[in-house]
């Protein structure tokens, strides 16, 4: 066969770069003739036909400056040199192909492997972490790392999958799918009402204790409100009491220490049970949503979509969602 240099890679160019997208045509071509025994078998197999077969594994041969097959009207077998390059081909590409198997199984087949799943650290352990065990006794080849955290989630340097999100999205990136809405309340205990009483307007929040959420970036959440038809927002004042842990927001506020705005899956069954108490409920902000979101609708793994639609399911029936009841008063 002719020696022909100008297929090899040029004096410090990148050699993979350079040739494999011209050989890989030519190695699937080879092994699958020696695999089918033929060039006429290989090309069925491939779905290309015998001469593109042909073509392709001569234009290898060409790259390799070597001759790989002994070829007869009647037979094909390998040369040394093609019984070498089968050698040392053959594990490379069955990984390929097991690779590339294994990833439809991962999209197609049961559900498996580990899943990085973000919340914020209320509704983690409020609504997340209480429907894992369900989950996971359907689908228990599939692992969790729950990571509860109030800063924005980074789903790529975060290697996170999914990730819940609480108020108004803006990243356009993402999908979110809502879960319900995310309502908020302000509400104090029963014995903080017998002895401060409790305010009648948004302007009569300045007169009392006020527990205060405050935002990995440091700043105090501003409570919203909608009076007279618009949104409003509060400052709470900067000498009470702050926490950057919703739970222990909602503590200050069950021992008495003063009011808060909360979001309402927290505080729903207190509200019932008459463990806190409502107020300014009239002036309660528009709703705004509690979601499930992911990077891409394509090429999900199963994994991935299954936890999407048992979550979406499931947080629906909770009993967390809905304030009506407590504010029902007229703006």
């Amino acid at each position: 066969m002719p020696n022909q240099p100008s297929h090899f890679p040029r004096k410090g160019a990148d050699a993979l770069a350079s040739s494999f997208a011209a050989s890989y045509a030519g190695v699937v071509a080879f092994i699958a003739v020696v695999t089918e025994g033929s060039f006429a078998r290989a090309g069925d197999r491939l779905g290309i036909g015998r001469s593109a077969v042909s073509r392709s594994i001569q234009k290898l041969e060409e790259q390799l400056d070597a001759r790989l097959f002994f070829r007869t009207t009647r037979s094909t077998a390998l040369t040394r040199e093609g019984e070498l390059f089968y050698e040392n081909c053959h594990p490379g590409v069955e990984r390929i192909v097991q690779a590339l198997e294994d990833m439809r199984e991962l999209r197609d087949g049961p559900p498996q492997g580990r899943l990085r799943v973000a919340s914020t650290v209320g509704f983690g352990r409020k609504v997340v972490a209480p429907l894992l065990p369900g989950f996971q006794a359907r689908y228990p080849e599939v692992a969790i790392d729950l990571l509860l955290d109030d800063a924005a989630t980074e789903f790529t340097a975060g290697h996170v999958d999914v990730a819940f999100r609480d108020g108004r999205l803006e990243d356009s990136q993402i999908v979110a799918k809502q879960l319900f809405l995310m309502q908020m309340l302000v509400c104090a205990s029963p014995g903080y009402r017998s002895v401060h009483g409790l305010p009648r307007s948004v302007e009569e929040l300045a007169d009392h204790r006020c527990i205060n959420l405050r935002q990995p970036s440091g700043r105090i959440c501003e409570w919203e409100f909608k009076v007279g038809g618009r949104p409003r927002k509060f400052s709470p004042p900067p000498a009470m009491n702050s926490f950057n842990d919703v739970e222990l927001v909602l503590q200050a506020v069950l021992d008495g220490q003063g009011l808060a705005q909360l979001p309402g899956y927290q505080i729903f069954d207190l509200l019932q049970s008459g463990a806190l108490v409502p107020c300014l409920a009239q002036y309660a902000p528009d709703d705004r949503g509690h979601y499930i979101c992911y990077l891409s609708r394509r090429h999900l793994p199963s994994r991935v979509r299954v936890f999407v639609d048992y979550m979406t399911a499931h947080t629906r029936t909770l009993n967390v969602q809905s304030l009506t009841t407590f504010s029902a008063a007229p703006r």
